[in-house]
């Protein structure tokens, strides 16, 4: 599937589409239809299910996306949340330099500066892709959206450029309103905000873009999660400036210095793309980052990727970093605030280990990864706990009686199940509707539901979408059905450390 199917399919089943589309569209910011908005919602609670809700000292916060400038200041983003852009002095429009580059098939680190650009272009003759006009000398430019604040509008701030920070924000009171334990988890779903340059790729490149981040704090010396459950269990993993290979879990802490609570969180995204979301073995990997290209506050960094065709590849949908005690060192010269917390009699200063996840990029990853066509037919074959209908009802026959047991089975499931209802068209054509939308299971009523000479009474057919196998159930068996078949239990995947 190339990124022009998936656009068109997403916008022809209700998934997303660019905001504004009646004014032409806003770029890098996106609208979540309603078949979208829910498998948005569900791939959040599976995440939220897996990584927080199964640890007794993870907990969910939700934080202001509006900041005033002194945070914001000490994490380093008024300083560094920057991209590289050159402008034509001609037609005045400007590119993001990496992209403008890479483009060009000139490969850029991320760490590049204003200087190694302005080489690349001058080197390479680079011209301004719109009227070839000669580009201006490069410079850095801050990514984060600026407000003004007050009734005169003098206060400054900005829309947050990561969950994160709310986190690091709030860790000192809920660490005292807690039971006052490390290691201790934060976890934030929400919105971010980055003036993206060069918006591109659907939901790769955003400038409203939603989060599912984890920050764990933790004592380096103390924390030693139990590897046992993982040990045996191999990460496809391209350790810095060398190939991708298959490594133990063991072996990255044995033989590569990975540290334990790192290498344990490594196998546990491991398990919830492989075994939870289903994401064949050879589709994800760890990406380390090292030199220019690692963030400067981080110990170690490692990107998740995914290989997602209609992206041309390989691409980072989440990250693993150890941040050390950047964070709270920073708010803590920030703010004027020790951010140090007493552990039993031990005074310490957390650090902590970020997990954090791009929710669209990886909707958009699951419609690219279990997209199939099938003949004529094509088929979004996702995890059914994750589909935005867990099964639809179809009328087999416009009968009135028909009608009525539809009405009352969908009335018997909505309180408990997302169902959808489909009344036009042959049923072949309902079919086709609910495999590229994901439903997983199809109920239709037909005439044997409803006469009592037939051995069929109080019965309706559950079609399969993945094998389209067709069984005969009895209605009341329909809640225990779906429920055993669209639900989803973390604690069947992991157990807390």
């Amino acid at each position: 599937m190339n990124i022009d199917d998936l656009l068109a399919l997403a916008k022809r089943r209700g998934f997303f589409w660019q905001a504004a589309e009646i004014y032409g569209g806003i770029s890098g910011i996106y609208d979540y239809g309603h078949v979208g908005a829910l498998m948005k919602r569900r791939w959040e609670s599976a995440w939220l299910s897996f990584f927080v809700d199964t640890h007794p000292d993870y907990y969910l916060i939700e934080g202001s996306t509006v900041l005033s400038e002194k945070p914001l200041v000490a994490s380093g983003h008024a300083e560094r949340f920057n991209d590289i852009i050159v402008g034509c002095s001609k037609c005045h429009t400007f590119y993001r330099a990496d992209v403008l580059l890479h483009d060009l098939g000139i490969d850029v680190s991320e760490g590049a500066t204003p200087q190694e650009i302005d080489d690349m272009v001058k080197k390479n003759n680079i011209k301004c892709p719109k009227d070839k006009g000669p580009l201006q000398p490069s410079k850095a430019f801050n990514m984060m959206l600026d407000l003004h604040l007050g009734p005169e509008r003098t206060d400054r701030g900005y829309l947050r450029p990561e969950t994160a920070q709310s986190a690091y924000l709030n860790f000192f009171r809920e660490f005292n309103i807690l039971r006052k334990t490390l290691p201790m988890g934060l976890a934030v779903i929400g919105r971010a905000y980055r003036n993206e340059i060069s918006p591109r790729q659907g939901l790769y490149r955003m400038r409203e873009l939603t989060q599912a981040e984890l920050q764990i704090f933790f004592d380096p010396e103390s924390w030693e999660p139990n590897l046992s459950e993982f040990g045996k269990r191999s990460v496809n993993v391209v350790l810095y400036e060398k190939k991708q290979d298959r490594i133990s879990i063991k072996d990255l802490v044995e033989k590569h210095n990975i540290p334990k609570f790192y290498a344990y969180h490594m196998a546990l995204i491991d398990v919830f793309y492989r075994d939870v979301i289903g994401i064949p073995e050879e589709k994800i990997r760890f990406f380390e980052k090292g030199g220019n290209e690692k963030a400067f506050y981080n110990k170690v960094h490692m990107d998740i990727e995914a290989d997602i065709e209609s992206w041309g590849g390989f691409k980072e949908v989440g990250g693993l970093h150890y941040r050390g005690d950047y964070d709270l060192t920073s708010h803590s010269k920030g703010s004027g605030q020790d951010m140090s917390v007493l552990v039993g009699e031990k005074k310490v200063l957390p650090n902590v280990l970020e997990l954090s996840f791009g929710v669209d990029r990886n909707i958009w990853m699951l419609i690219d990864v279990f997209f199939k066509k099938e003949g004529e037919r094509t088929v979004l074959s996702i995890p059914n706990f994750i589909a935005p209908y867990q099964a639809a009802i179809f009328p087999l026959q416009k009968d009135d009686t028909i009608y009525n047991m539809v009405d009352s089975i969908y009335k018997r499931l909505r309180p408990y199940f997302k169902i959808g209802l489909d009344e036009s068209g042959s049923i072949g054509r309902r079919y086709a509707r609910m495999d590229e939308i994901g439903t997983p299971f199809c109920i239709t009523v037909d005439y044997d539901s409803i006469s009592r000479e037939s051995d069929k009474f109080d019965t309706v057919t559950v079609r399969s979408r993945d094998d389209k196998k067709q069984v005969r159930l009895k209605i009341d068996e329909l809640d225990s059905f779906l429920k055993k078949n669209t639900a989803f239990n973390a604690h069947d995947y992991v157990k807390f450390y």
